[in-house]
């Protein structure tokens, strides 16, 4: 059974506001993009599929691990990055050869195009995706079936 969209827009949209804290995921309270991602997830399926264990501001970056990557390959349902669809996860590398470090879920493609992402100095807002954003895209997912 697919996860309905406007159940993930609507929980992603309820964090709008949360502060920005590393390494948190709690709706008001503080959260990172990870974070967030967390906590939508938990509120659709309940549980979280792993523990999450400590991770650095700068994701492993100098050791050229794709810690991020990988998890999301792990629990997510990878597709193609020109396939946008709201509700996806999208996965960015901030600058040519890092490791992807940052994500945020689409909440609206076409002209109007938006997703709802946690990054320092801002907390969890719904932001543009504007080209600056959109050069930066590494992968596209979705959410897995429920069961």
């Amino acid at each position: 059974m697919s996860v309905p969209v406007d159940l993930i827009l609507a929980e992603a949209r309820s964090w709008i506001g949360t502060p920005y804290r590393h390494q948190a995921a709690c709706k008001g309270g503080g959260s990172d993009c990870l974070g967030l991602l967390r906590g939508v997830w938990r509120a659709v399926y309940g549980a979280e599929p792993e523990a999450i264990p400590e991770y650095s501001a700068d994701w492993s970056e100098p050791q050229g691990e794709e810690r991020l990557f990988a998890a999301a390959i792990r629990h997510l349902r990878r597709k193609p990055v020109a396939e946008a669809a709201a509700g996806d996860v999208i996965l960015f590398r901030m600058r040519d050869g890092a490791v992807a470090k940052h994500l945020g879920i689409t909440s609206n493609i076409g002209p109007d195009a938006a997703f709802i992402h946690a990054y320092s100095g801002h907390g969890v807002v719904e932001s543009p995706f504007s080209e600056p954003w959109a050069r930066r895209v590494v992968a596209r997912f979705e959410f897995p079936e429920m069961r």
